[in-house]
């Protein structure tokens, strides 16, 4: 087994051209200077990094002293803890092809390291000798927030980076090897996509995230029947792109039924069937809801809007990859999909169109016709194969992640509950996808809890509309009362949340709303047993 140090990194004057200093034992170096890097790679008994010229090293280049083995790599020295496995370091560096070939045997041990600060050259003004304090690293908060947004999985950079450097044309040219390579690359991301969601290859549309495709079904369906059917509804709690596209075809003369939730967060099938007109042209219901994580009852929708002859949309960002979906059994004729809430890359989305009865749609915004035809421009192919990776990945750890997340969750809840008095967990506890948690804590300010959980990235309610003093419409639409509306947390968690993280969120969250309650008049008030309802404020 190889035993790691601490990687260092060593500056070459070229700004963001560092070093990767790997400490291997000298049983290793025989193997490595005898494999075929030698028609690549320049091995040399070379002097220590320091007396090294300062000129920029040849593209393959890597130099030995000692047990170290130095390789060029491009990487942001800004970043203070830069956690990384070999699978991320060396498929990573592909203007070195022959390091991740043939050095990816010897790094078969994941380890950590911290990557160093910035090494810029020293200036030649004559320093203060007085020594400095040595600054402590900069740590960065826990993130606890994937429903705004989820890290890169490593092996969806894998996947992305040839396209990124070596296959970069563009998948729209037919009269080269260029365009080809991109092509089956982009419809290989199209079989992935629709594999995880039961649906054929061709009814998927490549989009840039979740909103573009939320844009294209609401608006798209509308205006192309808009001659005989000019009603649509939805429900209170979606996501603002879908409400505002609503609103926004309201404008147009178009009629608009947004259904109320239950205090669950449910919708009542028997409005919904009853709202139904016959000029209704489509309905639009999230699968899971991105503020309280409440699942509706999609499979039943779907057969209802079948039967009345209605196309059904979901917006299903924060269920694809998550929760099992399969658009035939549950009727979905259109679906979202967004690329960075399943661990894939930011700026691709996917919007599933159905085929068979087909469903029209009038394209958005004009161009050369691409996707055929329903949203033209350049598909960009690292991002769409970015985008398959992360489905075929989801699809594969599907139930591990469901099942270790619902762990978590539970931890999580429990904890946080059997310590604290007055904290309410919003949305249906039943029907409800475990990674997402939203929890009230009576007589605390929200925002001032946030502000106090300095170390730990949460969130409270919807990354789009978090800037917003209001409280959560979410939360007003399922009758939270306004003041416990303000008090709401959004606990995210994850493929990597760990077991100490979660512990580490609910200790710092018991002690700072125990702190915040011990401040509060209200807190007083209600310990004092007074009914802060039958109390009648005034303002001054």
């Amino acid at each position: 087994m190889l035993l790691w140090a601490p990687v260092q990194t060593v500056s070459f004057g070229q700004k963001g051209l560092h070093l990767l200093w790997l400490h291997v034992p000298s049983k290793w170096l025989g193997p490595l200077q005898s494999s075929s890097l030698g028609g690549h790679l320049n091995i040399t008994s070379a002097a220590p990094p320091g007396t090294l010229s300062p000129s920029p090293l040849p593209p393959f280049t890597a130099c030995q002293v000692s047990s170290a083995v130095f390789f060029p790599l491009r990487f942001d020295p800004s970043i203070p803890y830069t956690y990384l496995t070999p699978s991320q370091i060396f498929p990573s560096a592909l203007w070195m092809p022959c390091v991740h070939s043939c050095l990816r045997s010897y790094l078969a041990t994941p380890f950590h390291f911290l990557s160093v600060g910035d090494h810029a050259p020293q200036s030649a003004v004559p320093a203060d000798t007085t020594a400095a304090p040595e600054a402590g690293p900069v740590l960065r908060p826990l993130y606890m927030d994937v429903q705004a947004t989820t890290p890169l999985d490593p092996r969806v950079l894998d996947a992305m980076l040839p396209y990124l450097i070596n296959y970069y044309g563009n998948p729209h040219s037919r009269t080269h090897a260029y365009g080809w390579e991109s092509e089956a690359a982009m419809e290989r991301a199209r079989q992935q996509v629709a594999s995880l969601i039961g649906a054929d290859p061709r009814e998927i549309i490549f989009t840039s995230g979740a909103t573009e495709s939320n844009n294209i079904a609401i608006k798209g369906v509308a205006r192309f029947y808009r001659s005989r059917k000019k009603h649509l509804i939805t429900t209170q709690t979606e996501h603002k792109c879908v409400l505002d596209s609503c609103r926004s075809l309201e404008a147009e003369g178009f009629q608009v039924t947004y259904l109320p939730v239950q205090k669950s967060g449910i919708i009542d099938l028997k409005e919904l069937e009853a709202a139904i007109q016959p000029d209704t042209s489509l309905v639009s219901v999230m699968t899971v809801n991105n503020e309280i994580g409440v699942k509706q009852p999609i499979a039943e929708i779907g057969q209802i809007c079948s039967s009345r002859k209605v196309y059904f949309h979901t917006d299903a960002a924060q269920a694809v990859g998550k929760i099992p979906l399969d658009v035939n059994d549950m009727k979905i004729d259109l679906m979202s999909i967004s690329g960075h809430k399943i661990y894939g890359p930011k700026g691709v989305g996917a919007i599933y169109i159905r085929r068979r009865p087909r469903v029209r749609v009038e394209a958005l915004q004009s161009g050369g016709g691409q996707e055929r035809g329903m949203r033209s421009g350049t598909v960009p192919t690292p991002l769409v194969v970015g985008l398959g990776a992360a489905c075929e990945v989801a699809q594969q750890e599907m139930e591990y992640d469901h099942k270790r997340i619902s762990k978590l969750a539970e931890r999580l809840i429990q904890n946080i509950m059997k310590s604290l008095p007055d904290v309410v967990m919003n949305g249906d506890p039943e029907h409800h996808y475990p990674g997402c948690i939203n929890l009230s804590f009576a007589y605390v300010e929200g925002e001032s809890l946030l502000m106090a959980l300095k170390d730990v990235a949460l969130s409270s309610g919807s990354a789009c509309t978090s800037a917003s003093l209001e409280p959560s419409y979410v939360l007003r639409a399922i009758g939270t009362d306004e003041d416990l509306a303000h008090s709401s947390i959004r606990f995210g968690i994850g493929r990597f949340t760990t077991e100490e993280e979660v512990d580490y969120t609910v200790e710092k969250c018991i002690q700072h709303v125990k702190r915040l309650r011990e401040m509060s008049p209200l807190w007083e008030m209600v310990q004092d047993g007074i009914d802060l309802k039958s109390i009648k404020w005034t303002q001054h």
